[in-house]
């Protein structure tokens, strides 16, 4: 899972910069996602469902035995990589969290980008499902499953724009990239103002293989 140092506490840094597809705002914060005032949290999981190390191990330490006791009942026979369950939120204090089983990197000819994008593009299926209206991401399976940070960041941007830009009457206002490390902060960082940059000039969505 990917790194979490629950020492440092995690909390949200300074905005950098922003970007808006119709009534919602992409933002990349320095910062936990347990920190962040929004409806819905994603959980990079395991495909077990029951809890791990990094950020997994945090939210569940944060959410209680709830979580846990939740998950055995909506999850018993564990979720595909790319797929979500969505769960309350339990002691976060958050509505909703997303829990979304990333792809182990093998060399990037196993099918990783279409199943990274398939976890980004089912959250924010499974945020419209119940009206949140703001939700924030870690950087999914860029840690321990060693997916590349760069092409992870680009992929979760696209998605995200991509999803955005055929789902104008969604009730999402804002998509918060939280990023724990300074690496990826910096990362996602560059990645969101590339997107910026590339819709001042007429942006055009990526074509994904994900279905609207």
């Amino acid at each position: 899972m990917d790194s979490f140092d629950s020492a440092s506490g995690g909390k949200s840094g300074q905005v950098l910069i922003g970007v808006n597809i119709g009534e919602c705002e992409i933002v990349v914060v320095r910062g936990s996602v347990l920190n962040q005032d929004v409806d819905m949290i994603v959980n990079a999981a395991n495909t077990l469902m029951r809890g791990g190390g990094g950020v997994d191990g945090a939210i569940h330490m944060a959410a209680g035995r709830g979580l846990l006791l939740e998950l055995q009942r909506v999850a018993p026979r564990s979720c595909t990589t790319g797929d979500v369950v969505v769960t309350g939120g339990h002691a976060t204090g958050h509505r909703h969290i997303a829990h979304t089983p990333g792809p182990i990197w093998r060399g990037g000819n196993c099918g990783e980008e279409e199943l990274l994008n398939a976890c980004y593009w089912n959250c924010l299926e499974a945020a419209q499902n119940v009206r949140a209206e703001s939700i924030a991401f870690c950087s999914i399976s860029t840690g321990a499953y060693g997916y590349p940070l760069e092409k992870g960041a680009r992929q979760a941007m696209e998605v995200v724009a991509d999803w955005l830009v055929r789902h104008q009457e969604t009730a999402l206002q804002k998509v918060v990239f939280a990023m724990f490390l300074a690496e990826e902060h910096r990362v996602y960082s560059e990645a969101l103002d590339r997107l910026k940059m590339a819709r001042t000039k007429g942006f055009e969505p990526p074509t994904l293989s994900s279905e609207d």
